[in-house]
């Protein structure tokens, strides 16, 4: 069986509504990425706009004291490469692929939302069967995807992502363009929620998403069964 192809779309947004500097919440990378290559994955890093991923500094401790994919993230200059020099994903040829997923971070606010191509690109994955997951404020890059009916892609389907009170917790509600369950919600989505900040991941079908940065690792288990379940299915 050959190994399945995912590819993950980093945010290129690199500030907030007042300023501050944001992009990808590097352990909703860094998890996943080594998550799914050390499952036998071929991981593509691409972005929205190409080039170095802006990556939140709070998302980045002193050595030592960060996520273990952080800190695994640190020592690898392969990673560290991919990091500072990827393509856009509009410029990939995305036929091959069995997954997309989608890191979230605060950058990915103000991109994803408003790409006419990352809509295009789920509703395509969607409409093949492919997997389509996305974890935190990953799920903003649902948001202008549709069915084939023309309804909202989020509509009716259970869905995970960073909650209004997280959102109120970290003291960024007034710093992004929305409120990304508010937004779900409005869209007809079953957001579903776990106390603020546990781990959370579920899966609707061949759509997969999680709460936060620490349901990165349960939503990239998700997407490897889902994809192990695609292929044997396909077998």
């Amino acid at each position: 069986m050959t190994h399945p192809k995912i590819l993950m779309i980093a945010t290129s947004a690199d500030k907030l509504t007042n300023g501050e500097p944001t992009g990808v919440w590097l352990e909703e990378l860094t998890t996943p990425y080594y998550a799914f290559v050390d499952g036998g994955a071929d991981v593509t890093v691409a972005s929205m706009a190409g080039g170095a991923i802006p990556v939140d500094a709070r998302s980045v401790a002193a050595d030592g004291d960060n996520d273990a994919s952080v800190e695994r993230y640190l020592k690898d200059p392969d990673l560290k490469k991919k990091v500072a020099e990827t393509p856009a994903f509009d410029d990939i040829d995305t036929s091959g692929f069995d997954a997309v997923f989608l890191p979230g971070g605060h950058g990915t606010m103000f991109d994803y939302p408003t790409s006419d191509a990352l809509a295009s690109l789920i509703e395509t994955f969607d409409g093949e069967g492919k997997v389509v997951s996305a974890v935190c404020h990953g799920p903003a890059g649902l948001v202008q995807a549709k069915t084939p009916a023309g309804d909202p892609f989020v509509k009716g389907k259970r869905v995970a992502g960073f909650t209004d009170s997280e959102e109120h917790a970290v003291g960024l509600q007034d710093a992004v363009p929305f409120l990304l369950e508010t937004r779900l919600r409005e869209l007809g989505a079953q957001v579903q929620t776990a106390p603020d900040f546990q781990v959370f991941a579920i899966r609707d079908g061949n759509l997969v998403t999680g709460q936060n940065p620490a349901s990165a690792g349960k939503t990239a288990a998700l997407v490897l069964k889902a994809l192990s379940e695609r292929a044997e299915s396909a077998a």
